[in-house]
């Protein structure tokens, strides 16, 4: 039953597109076709809870559609439950900001019949059972996403956006059709069912592991594939923002799991290598990108890179425990890194509703050009706090309670055998914790600069409130990170049937401990508990309110405000981003990025200002996609010169071709 609801819910979702794609300008479709979408995500979203937490999965479904004599199956299981379960609760989100948000759309006729299409595609890869099905999918969820990164596309940064966009789109899906054509193998086999029952040999499991990598890490934004993250996260509207960072990029985590953990067979031990490695480096190279950004969505989107490494890495290190045995490590693994594409999910929408709500209520999206918005923004403020608190990785919030769990089970490799891998593992944790010290300067970071000092200019001072239903987004995702942070094993148990399908095992029951404490391993090892933490936050906070306003001095003192030596009260004597970031540039920038200051101070007596001017690269850029891109326009202007050739000279050319195949099936005879 649950299964064929979602399904009507996907029909549903095709069916506004198109009355999105006939309607065109009318001032009501905004919406309506934001709420039939509210509605419709949230149906979906009770089936595949309900099949997830019910136990109502193993379902099948075959349409007369897609391959002729094969059709087009869809299948529901726990980890496609789970999966369904992040993209319809990000979907209602994204709805549900949209009825305010899109109001403001300059053309939401480029937007609104591609955004329910987009939800569709993303349902559909999800439910997919066979290869064909699930390219087919993929290509409508990369299609509809792409047309959403140029709904402005008047401006020629969102158009090279989008261009880099459908480029790597197009690289990752070659990667997934090549991937599953050697799990097909000689034989042809469509279905995930006929492709789970034949093991293929190591050499063709480790080429699908490869190309698993490049197809799913393209889409997920793992270094050195993430160059279009930045680009087109930015470009698109904020709710679309949200959903590609926080939604799409977990479908990718979602199919590496389904080829890599489910269909390619048992991993071997080296399998982890690769994982952990691009897993960690992704971590660290995200958030010291995020760092030194002074656009608040292009700094997000390269915090999505970070947490999609924390997410792999945790994937590498599930992989590494299964192929040594070790269940119980392994299901800990995994359910860390599940953990954490739920919690990522919740709070990276909330701040790019945020980021929405701030370039609705100013016009800006530079950190430079805002400050004093908690004045102003009151109730935005605090749920961009919220998420800000959660993505840090702070208790008593989400955050947090993933990520430990993530080391508490890197603090179990020992176990494992191979030395490679004890190795690695630790220097993989190093990286981890790096980048989650990081990720809390970053975030102290871009909150101070947005919403505390004063306002930057007059867009940020004259700066209002948006609307309720953005609001009323944000509130239902930051209180779901505060929910899952002090009550984690209830989530934790949430996730047993999806780990228990991928791995086989599953963490021991959470909530039947007592104080609802979570217990990764045994309770002589480690610990935590959310609710403690919380009760103890909120009772010494408050107590310490209570002595600083009831046991301080009442006498009113008038003295002037330490100016830390401006006495200018000007905007512009504030700490900027780029100020603010300036240590950690210079300790990484010059290696990682190649960072550059370059000062014009003029001498006494020359009233210029001075003036700093930063630049720093993305090397993965500068170093492959740059010559890349060059080779490609080179052999390009080499091959148009055949557009110019005479008739002796083409059916030369066709001679030289059939001299050649030939000579070729010779060889291959």
């Amino acid at each position: 039953m649950s299964l064929v609801l979602v399904m009507w819910c996907v029909g549903a979702y095709l069916i506004t597109a198109l009355v999105a794609l006939i309607s065109g300008r009318r001032r009501a479709t905004s919406a309506l076709v934001y709420g039939a979408s509210l509605l419709i995500a949230m149906s979906a979203l009770v089936a595949a809870l309900f099949a997830l937490l019910g136990n109502q999965t193993s379902l099948d479904m075959t349409l007369p559609i897609g391959l002729p004599w094969i059709g087009a199956h869809f299948h529901l299981d726990a980890l496609s439950a789970f999966f369904l379960a992040i993209v319809n609760l990000g979907a209602a989100a994204a709805g549900l900001y949209a009825i305010g948000y899109g109001a403001h759309e300059s053309e939401p006729q480029r937007v609104l019949p591609f955004f329910p299409a987009f939800l569709a595609g993303m349902n559909l890869v999800v439910l997919a059972a066979d290869t064909f099905s699930f390219l087919f999918s993929w290509e409508l969820m990369s299609l509809a996403s792409w047309a959403l990164v140029l709904a402005h596309h008047k401006d020629e940064d969102n158009r090279r956006a989008g261009y880099v966009y459908i480029v790597m789109a197009s690289f990752g899906t070659l990667a997934l059709l090549l991937a599953f054509s050697l799990m097909s193998g000689a034989d042809g086999f469509f279905t995930f069912a006929d492709i789970r029952a034949h093991v293929p040999s190591p050499n063709i499991a480790a080429a699908v592991l490869a190309l698993a990598l490049m197809g799913t890490g393209s889409k997920a934004g793992l270094a050195p594939l993430h160059v279009w993250l930045p680009m087109a996260h930015p470009a698109a509207p904020s709710h679309v923002s949200a959903l590609m960072s926080g939604v799409m990029t977990k479908v990718a985590v979602y199919a590496f799991i389904r080829l890599v953990f489910d269909l390619v067979g048992p991993p071997g031990w080296w399998w982890s290598l690769p994982v952990l490695i691009a897993g960690g480096g992704t971590a660290v190279i995200g958030i010291l990108h995020a760092l030194i950004q002074t656009d608040f969505k292009r700094l997000l989107a390269y915090s999505t890179i970070e947490n999609i490494g924390l997410v792999f890495a945790g994937l590498g290190l599930a992989l590494a425990f299964e192929a040594d045995g070790l269940h119980a490590a392994a299901a800990l693994a995994l359910t860390a890194a599940l953990f954490h594409v739920f919690n990522h999910a919740l709070f990276k929408s909330v701040l790019f509703f945020g980021a929405g709500a701030v370039l609705t209520a100013t016009g800006r999206r530079n950190l430079d050009a805002l400050g004093g918005l908690i004045h102003r923004m009151p109730v935005t403020s605090v749920f961009v706090l919220t998420a800000c608190v959660a993505i840090s990785a702070l208790p008593p919030l989400n955050g947090f309670a993933s990520e430990w769990l993530t080391f508490q089970a890197i603090l179990l490799s020992p176990q494992i055998p191979e030395w490679g891998l004890k190795l690695l593992i630790p220097a993989v944790g190093a990286l981890l914790a790096l980048s989650a010290a990081l990720a809390a300067a970053c975030f102290v970071r871009a909150f101070g600069i947005i919403f505390l000092g004063r306002p930057r200019s007059k867009a940020a001072e004259r700066a209002i409130e948006v609307d309720h239903w953005s609001l009323g987004a944000m509130a239902v995702l930051a209180g779901l990170c505060v929910l899952a942070g002090i009550l984690p094993g209830f989530v934790i148990d949430a996730l047993a049937p999806t780990v228990q399908y991928a791995i086989g095992d599953r963490m021991p029951m959470q909530a039947d401990v007592d104080w609802l404490t979570i217990i990764p391993v045994a309770a002589s090892r480690s610990s935590y508990n959310g609710l403690l933490v919380f009760l103890f936050i909120t009772f010494s906070a408050s107590i310490s309110a209570y002595a600083i306003h009831r046991l301080a001095s009442r006498a009113v003192r008038r003295a002037p405000a330490w100016d830390c030596g401006f006495p200018e009260p000007s905007p512009l004597t504030q700490y900027s981003a780029v100020s603010f970031s300036q240590p950690i540039r210079r300790v990484y920038g010059t290696i990682l990025f190649r960072a550059k200051e370059t000062v014009d101070m003029p001498p006494p007596g020359d009233m210029r200002p001075a003036r700093l001017v930063v630049t720093q690269h993305d090397l993965a850029w500068d170093g492959i996609y740059s010559p890349l891109t060059r080779s490609v326009q080179f052999l390009a202007g080499q091959v148009n010169r055949l557009q110019f050739l005479t008739i002796r000279q083409y059916l030369s050319l066709v001679f030289l071709a059939l001299i050649l195949l030939l000579t070729v099936l010779a060889i291959w005879g």
